[in-house]
Parts: structure tokens; sequence; C-alpha cells
């Protein structure tokens, strides 16, 4: 496919794998689309929608596709532009609903729409005052929460005792339940006070003016005829009500979901709307995404793992993840003595990446708390290593950028023969911006860094779509609104929650001990099936390096009383052990020869891995006291027909015969297997 041609229906298709090719051929509803990590999602209902409009049974202006985050939205309606699709509605819920919202507020409601209040602090502060708490600014910030909760999952003050009690909600920031609903009513009249609506109200008022206007439901239903909802397992019941709304007795919805990353649930996000969907709509087509395209053979391997230790904890509605890729380096295990150890060795193992060739944009750092950042941006500083916070100041309010788009935007107008990229730099290299990085760390860094990444944008447009310096403006008036950022080079800090969605070349997942991964805070099962899955989100983020650790002791000389995650029980090595490399390197070896010789029986290992760890889960010993991973790799090249090809392969006795013979010939013919419990 290239800029100027538009693909035509089988050229779409023909780029997708066959689980892709179901999604994009299935265009009537309802399609329930359940997508591991790495799988393609994003592809798969992008190249749906192209066909569709192709085919002729959508009309792009008819498309509505709803993501949870205005930077995902940006990217769809940028892969649907390069596909040769324009006109189909990517935005978030509360983007969607606050462009119907403000168009039917007029003529329903009357008046101008009140203002949004973006921060809830100032509003919650005046209703605790007023209810004469004691208050500071966390506490201020977890009864929001409770509040913004409580909005999404559509629990009123009055039921909100009951509703808190049931869900197992923490008494938020100290304060008994029944302050809490009160506190929730004075909320909604110290807004009504002072004009203004939050952003749950954006949602709650336009299935308010649905449910009660026909006229206005009718009128959104002629506009929207088919839905696509991405990340379904994070919508709240809040959303889902606006969804049914927009829907209205048609079944003309696509979702795609992963149960296993469902980390939200504290802010009302439930995945039982993604379970449930087969049941609510009877005959609905399931397809399951489950080729990883991402990740190499051992972090997939170490993914599938995390989750398989879950029990009767995971969904059946889980995608066991089968590798694509290539093998890679094995996941490291690193233990420190100390916070500051950690984040030093960690600097230290980024340092040797980036000199072996690895960008420091493809490198990222990931936390479970905030609070574990200041160590590593300390050790970062110190080895001279540039990084970015996530969550910090927002790329299109930094100054620099401002300035950038305002010089673009009239160099738009009088460098027209110039061609894109080119006047892009003659731009910006009056600002500051040279083709190498400054000496000078700092701001100064800072600002080349953002100058480069518009830089590399224009250069990424130009080359997918052939577009001239107004067309790039354009790109960076929707991406600021958006908030669609470019990529800015420097490695990544992020806490796990903020990384959803995102992908570097490494990862170091750090702080992956008891206390901390799962946290302490996690008390109930539920909590810790959540942390399970929050872990299982920040391995699915590398495509190939991983590194996994801890620290013994909090601070330096501290009492060494920490442990690793009881989510790595059975896959940490033994202590020591991940501090000599050389001792793993003869399996590493074998098995990256077969990847070379032979692609398919790398993909076979992981699967008899899969299969390995269920079984060891089952019977609660390690994975190599069921079969090594010789005996796999032996497996795998072989290939075996019968239990007599499969009884002479060393390793396979006859009492691992009698045992694991047919289940292992079931997985080398590509069946699925389903391990059950002793006694079952």
């Amino acid at each position: 496919m290239t800029s100027t041609t538009t693909p035509s229906s089988e050229e779409l298709l023909a780029a997708l794998d066959d689980d892709q090719r179901a999604v994009a051929q299935t265009l009537t509803g309802p399609l329930c689309v359940l997508a591991g990590a790495g799988t393609g999602k994003t592809r798969a209902i992008t190249y749906r929608i192209a066909h569709g409009v192709r085919a002729g049974v959508y009309s792009p202006t008819t498309v509505l596709a709803v993501t949870f985050t205005a930077r995902a939205a940006g990217e769809m309606r940028s892969r649907l532009r390069d596909l040769g699709v324009g006109g189909v509605q990517a935005r978030t819920f509360h983007a969607a609903a606050l462009r119907q919202l403000s168009y039917f507020w007029p003529a329903a409601i009357g008046g101008g729409l009140p203002k949004i209040q973006e921060h809830k602090a100032p509003l919650v502060a005046e209703a605790s005052s007023r209810l004469g708490l004691g208050v500071d600014r966390v506490s201020i910030r977890d009864l929001a929460a409770e509040i913004e909760w409580a909005k999404v999952s559509l629990v009123t003050a009055e039921d909100y005792v009951t509703r808190a009690v049931a869900a197992g909600r923490e008494e938020a920031a100290g304060q008994d339940r029944a302050t809490v609903s009160r506190l929730l009513e004075i909320y909604e009249d110290v807004k009504t006070e002072r004009g203004v609506i939050d952003f749950e109200d954006v949602l709650l008022l336009m299935v308010g003016i649905l449910e009660e206007r026909a006229d206005v439901a009718a009128e959104v239903r002629r506009q929207y005829r088919h839905f696509v909802v991405d990340e379904y397992q994070d919508v709240s019941p809040l959303q889902q009500r606006l969804l049914d709304l927009w829907l209205g007795d048609r079944k003309e919805l696509c979702v795609v979901g992963d149960v296993s990353q469902t980390i939200y649930s504290f802010t009302g996000a439930t995945p039982r709307f993604l379970t449930d969907f087969p049941r609510r709509f009877p005959g609905a087509e399931v397809v399951r995404l489950v080729r990883d395209y991402r990740s190499t053979p051992q972090v997939v391997s170490l993914a599938n793992s995390v989750l398989e230790r879950a029990g009767r904890h995971r969904s059946s509605a889980a995608v066991r993840l089968v590798a694509q890729r290539p093998s890679g380096p094995a996941v490291r295990f690193e233990a420190f003595d100390d916070d500051v150890a950690e984040a030093a060795g960690v600097a230290a193992r980024i340092a040797a990446l980036e000199k072996s060739g690895v960008p420091r944009g493809e490198i990222a750092v990931l936390y479970r708390t905030n609070g574990q950042a200041e160590a590593l941006e300390q050790a970062l500083a110190q080895a001279d290593i540039g990084y970015l916070v996530r969550g910090g100041e927002r790329f299109f309010s930094r100054r620099e950028v401002r300035e950038a788009v305002v010089l673009l935007r009239g160099a738009a107008r009088t460098m027209t023969d110039h061609p894109m990229p080119d006047a892009v730099r003659d731009v910006l290299a009056g600002m500051g911006w040279a083709p190498d990085p400054p000496a000078a760390r700092g701001a100064v860094r800072e600002r080349w860094e953002s100058l480069q990444a518009l830089v590399a944008l224009a250069d990424e447009i130009a080359a997918a779509r052939g577009a001239d310096l107004a067309g790039l403006v354009t790109e960076l008036e929707e991406r600021a609104s958006a908030q669609h950022a470019p990529t800015v080079s420097g490695v990544t800090l992020a806490s796990l929650h903020a990384a959803k969605g995102l992908e570097w070349d490494a990862v170091f997942l750090v702080g992956v001990s008891e206390g901390l991964l799962p946290i302490s805070l996690a008390e109930t099962e539920e909590a810790v099936a959540e942390e399970r899955r929050l872990l299982y989100v920040g391995v699915t983020r590398a495509r190939e390096h991983l590194m996994l650790s801890y620290a013994r002791a909090r601070t330096v000389g501290g009492r060494a009383s920490r442990k690793p995650s009881r989510f790595l029980d059975g896959l940490w090595p033994e202590e020591g052990a991940a501090r000599r490399p050389a001792a793993r390197a003869p399996r590493r070896d074998r098995i990256a020869e077969l990847a070379e010789s032979d692609p398919e029986g790398a993909v076979l290992v992981e699967r008899l891995r899969a299969w390995r760890g269920q079984v060891a889960a089952a019977i609660g010993k390690p994975p190599y006291t069921v079969l090594h991973d010789t005996t796999l790799a032996a497996i795998a090249e072989a290939k075996p027909k019968d239990l007599r090809q499969l009884g002479i392969l060393r390793g396979v006795g006859a009492a691992k015969l009698e045992s694991y013979g047919p289940a292992v010939l079931a997985v080398v013919r590509g069946e699925e297997v389903v391990v059950e419990p002793p006694g079952a």
C-alpha cells in the first residue's frame, strides 16, 4: 500500500492474519473481539471499518468508534486516513457525549451549556468545609475519587451506603459511608450554586436527554448506525448506559477488549459487560485474537505464566498469547540490596542497552507507585541519561511547541513550493533546532527533544500520506485537541497504570516485591487479582528486552525483609541465579538456534511452555519438574506424531509419557488442551 493509492477490499483483507480477517469480514453486529496484548486489535478494527466502507456497507459519517483515551482516538483517525477513509468519528466517550450535549443543549434544555469544572478539588473542599470535615489535600483527592466512582457507577447519594458496602469499597479518606453519602449531596449543591458541571455530568446529562427526549434519541440514532468500542473491559455502568441509548434496539455493535488488562476497577470500570456480551446479545460472533506480534516468545511465555497462576480468578474469556516473533534474549531477574542500588543497576543496564543500539525513546522503566520514581530520576540524571516522566507537562502545552505551531502555520502560507519535511526543518532551525542534539542537558536538551519530535512527525506523515505543510499544521492542531503527542526521545518513567496501551523495545519492571506488587493495600482476593493483571500489563509492554527487579531493603543498610512478588512464585530464579546469566546460556542458545532453523518449532516451544505452566500450577510444583526446557525443545524439533516417537526423546520417561504423553501430542497437533486440577 502506498500513500497515493487507496487499498482495495482485497488488499485490506490480504494484509491481515486469519483471526484479524475474521474481524474485518464480520461487518454487521453484534461482534465481540477478545484481543490479547500485542495481537493487532487496532489494526483489525480499523481495517474492518475501511473494508466496510469499501464494500458499501458503511457510510463513514455513520460510524462512531469509541476509545478510552484521546491519544487512541487520534491514532485511530490517523490510521483510517492512511487507509483512505475519512469522516469516521473516533472519539472518547466524553468527547462524543460533549459534542452531542453542546449541540442539543440549547433546544433540549435552553440557554448555554454550563462551564465544565476541570478539577473537582475546589468543589470537594467547599463541600467538606460545609460538613465541618477537617481534610487535607490527600483526603480531598480520595474523596473526589469516591465521588467519581459513585457517579460513573450510577450510585446516588441515597443508595451510596448500601452500594458501597456491596462493592466492598474502603472508607474514603477515613470518613464513614454515611458522611460520604451526605458529601455527595452537598457536592451537587455546590456545583449548582457555581453554575458548573463536572466531567461525569457530561455523560449523565446526555443520558438524561436521550431518555427523556425521543426526538433527540431518534436524531442521534439516524446519525450513527454502526458502533465500535475499544478497551471494552474498562467501560463503566454510566458509559454502558450511554452506549445502550445510542444503540436503541439495534445490534450494530463491535466491542474489543481483554479481560486480562482490567486494571481500573477502582474507578468504576468493570469487565462484566465484555464477559456477558454473548449472553446479552445471543448469537453474537466471538473472535479471539491470540497471535502476539509485539513481544518475543520469552516475554510472551512469562506473560502467559503470570496469568496461568491466577487459578480460579482467571477468566474463561482470557486469551492465551501465541508468540509470532523470533526468539529473543532471556527475561532477566535481578535482586538488589536497596532502592538506590536498584535504581543504579537499572541505569547501568539502560546505558548498556543504549550502547548496543536500543534508542532511549524505546526504553521504559515502570513502577507500581509514583513515589518510586524519585530514586530512578536521580540515578538516570547521575548517569547522564535523558528521561521523561509520563503524566508530566503535556507536549502541546510546552512553550516551544506552541511557538513552533504558530511559525509553521505562518510558513504554510508562504513556503508552498518547499517539500514539507525540508520546510519544517527550515522553520524550526530558526528556533534553535539542529540535526544533532546539543551537548547541554536540562531545559536546552528538553527544548531540542520537543522540536526533534515535530521533525520526526513531519517525516512520518510525509512518508505515509505525502502531506504538505498546511496538512501538517492541520494534523498538529487535531493532535493538540486530542492530546495525541508525537514520540519524544528519552527513557520513559511511568506507573504501570499510565503505561497501559503503550509499548517499548525494552522495559524494566522495578519493585516487583510483596507490598509493592501486589501493593499492601490490596486486601481482598479481587484486589490481588487486579494487581496480578497489572503485572501482566507491565510484562506485555516489552517487545524484546525485559528485566524484573526488586530491592531487598528500602534504604541503604536497612533490613533485607522484602521478597519477590507472589505472582512470580515458580518463575523467579533461585537467589543469585539472575546474576549468573552464563548458566542459562546453553538452553537459550538452543532455543535461539531453533528459532533460526525452524520458527514454527520456536512457537511450539512457547505453546508447550504455556501448557506446562498450567500443569505446574494445577499440581503445585515448579514447571521444570513436569518437563525441562531442553525436553520441550527436543519435542518441538521432532514434532512426534505418536507416543512411540515421543517416548524415545530424551527427558520423556515412562512415567512422564503416561502422565503427559497424550496432552503433549495434542499440543504438538495445535489443539487446545484444558488442564483440569487433580480430582476435578
